[in-house]
């Protein structure tokens, strides 16, 4: 975990830099002989929040997973940083040279978005930007990424409370104001503060696949997977008379994925409408029941893969997408890579050297299925619920 001091107001003290300790090897896309770096560039009046997600997410030893997952370092740029309404200054922190050594780099957020950022951190987030980096904007951290110029013509969001201030501000921006998070390629932003989890997740599944995605979630006791083109802002109301939760369908859903689910079977399980069974899917989960089904589907078929052993026929029957073609047409729209790509990318490293053909391997029904992985390079978001896909033959009803 990330070394340092933090102190309400004192001396400086600690370490002369911070990192994650001695990393093992695991991450990808990093310089050949050391773990992906992440990078959290700190400023003044940062955010605690985000930056304790993304110490979560990054910096923590994962002694379940056999080994560590990126090499984590912070930065700032100078020798004590203010956070957030004076709550705690934070010392022992590298310099901002750290940044320069970044395969991914989280810029700073902050309630004050009126306030530009240091001339300096704006700088260093146009270098990481130039050479490749991948960039990271939590919640406000969007702001940040268009000081310095990076999000011009891009994709991105931002908490909602901010939505008219930016695009007043950054015209050049296209800013989708509904979603969790965009992934524009090499450009991520988050929304509000928990969506930084989220975000944070994504990567996780982009860098390490979805079965490593699924263990760092139960760590954190959080949702596996909320996919970025959910809505902001979720309500979620008290139930007057009875309990509409749809916890107990989804669960009995994802015991019966490789069966013909169709939205008539679920609203009938629910002893609801089809109609009201949308309505209670976009209140609670902010997306629709076909959206939902297909995410979970392709999950358990990354999984599939991941684990090794079962043919891409087998795997499309297990989790429900019917056909090899229909997981492949699946996994190329929502992660951008094909089956066999997957496998060579997430697989064992024994189920990496030949394709694998026919039925092999014993059927697996894991519960508690949820989320995708999406690994893919582009554009992956979607708005309100409406996933790609969510309307494709087969990918809710088996063949």
């Amino acid at each position: 975990m990330a070394q340092g001091s933090l102190q309400g107001g004192g001396d400086p003290g600690g370490s002369d830099g911070a990192r994650a300790g001695d990393v093992a090897a695991g991450a990808t896309d990093g310089v050949p002989g050391r773990p992906h770096r992440v990078v959290v560039l700190v400023d003044e009046n940062s955010n605690p929040f985000e930056l304790g997600c993304a110490t979560e997410v990054f910096g923590l030893h994962r002694p379940e997973l056999g080994r560590d997952l990126y090499d984590f370092r912070l930065c700032a740029a100078g020798p004590r940083t203010r956070m957030r309404d004076g709550f705690f200054t934070l010392t022992g922190v590298g310099d901002l040279s750290a940044a320069d050594t970044a395969d991914t780099l989280i810029v700073p957020n902050r309630p004050d978005v009126d306030v530009p950022r240091r001339p300096a951190v704006l700088d260093a987030v146009r270098r990481a930007h130039a050479r490749g980096a991948r960039l990271v904007g939590l919640c406000s951290g969007a702001f940040t990424l268009a000081e310095a110029g990076v999000l011009e013509g891009r994709r991105a969001t931002a908490h909602w409370q901010w939505a008219d201030d930016f695009r007043a501000r950054f015209p050049g921006v296209h800013l989708e104001p509904d979603v969790l998070f965009v992934d524009d390629g090499d450009i991520f932003t988050s929304a509000g503060s928990a969506a930084a989890l989220d975000l944070g997740l994504h990567l996780v599944r982009r860098d390490h696949g979805a079965e490593v995605a699924n263990a760092v979630s139960r760590r954190l006791v959080f949702a596996a997977h909320r996919d970025g083109g959910q809505r902001q802002f979720v309500e979620r109301p008290v139930p007057q008379t009875r309990d509409t939760s749809l916890a107990p369908l989804l669960e009995w859903a994802q015991e019966r994925l490789d069966t013909p689910l169709t939205v008539a079977r679920l609203a009938a399980r629910a002893a609801v409408s089809p109609a009201t069974l949308h309505r209670r899917f976009r209140t609670q989960l902010g997306t629709t029941p076909l959206a939902w089904l297909t995410g979970e589907r392709l999950a358990l078929a990354c999984r599939l893969i991941e684990r090794g052993g079962t043919g891409f026929e087998a795997v499309a029957r297990l989790s429900g997408l019917g056909t090899p073609a229909n997981l492949r047409l699946q996994m190329q729209r929502h992660t951008g890579l094909t089956p066999a790509a997957y496998r060579a990318r997430f697989g064992p490293a024994d189920a990496r050297a030949a394709p694998i053909r026919g039925r092999a391997g014993a059927r697996t029904r894991p519960r508690g299925a949820q989320g995708h992985a999406r690994a893919r390079g582009d554009a992956t978001t979607q708005r309100r619920g409406g996933q790609a896909g969510a309307s494709e033959p087969g990918a809710v009803t088996a063949p």
